[in-house]
């Protein structure tokens, strides 16, 4: 296979596979999605009565989803949550371990992360509305474990547990979706120019 083919743009991939197949492009992709998923965890906003902040950790997961797929997307994620349920401060404000009222957010984006990447593959990232669509179900799936995992892990009640720990976030979640819908299309539409 040579380097140009290699390079053009193909359907059924996604942007991690235009780089040159190896082992080790593999486990660099998948480390590197955990540590952008920890450091963009550290980039963290207190919502007034909430326990759970705004932060860059479910843009860095839905994009880790996007741009390396579901199996590395998913490893990704793994290694992310395991590392940090063994002591390594790298969830939001610096905290670690399982059980923190904010644990399933990170459950949620292990199985948003997996999902949005078996939809780039299918070229759900390539154009502005699909990659909206994308990001939405991404955030949606990614609430519909945290949410109830906060709820439990908290003792409040369910519609206290969506007024605090999902309410306050959806325009945070526009924004980080409009990014994306400007990102991921334009990385595709200038690989097709160079491949």
């Amino acid at each position: 296979m040579s380097t140009a083919s290699a390079a053009a743009p193909r359907t059924g991939s996604v942007l991690a596979d235009l780089l040159p197949a190896s082992r080790t492009k593999d486990i660099a992709l998948v480390v590197g999605g955990a540590a952008l998923t920890g450091l963009a965890a550290q980039i963290a906003v207190p919502i007034p009565g909430s326990p759970v902040p705004v932060t860059g950790q479910t843009f860095a997961a839905l994009l880790v989803g996007a741009g390396l797929g579901a199996g590395r997307g998913f490893l990704s994620l793994a290694l992310y949550a395991l590392v940090g349920m063994a002591g390594m401060p790298w969830f939001a404000n610096g905290t670690s371990g399982a059980g923190g009222a904010s644990f399933g957010y990170v459950l949620g984006m292990l199985l948003a992360s997996t999902v949005v990447g078996a939809l780039a593959r299918r070229g759900a990232d390539r154009s502005v509305p699909r990659t909206a669509g994308t990001m939405v179900l991404g955030s949606a799936i990614i609430y519909a474990v945290g949410v109830p995992y906060l709820a439990a892990s908290t003792g409040m009640s369910l519609t206290a547990a969506v007024a605090a720990g999902l309410t306050p976030f959806l325009l945070g979640d526009a924004l980080k979706a409009a990014l994306a819908m400007g990102l991921l299309p334009a990385a595709w539409k200038l690989i097709g120019r160079k491949g």
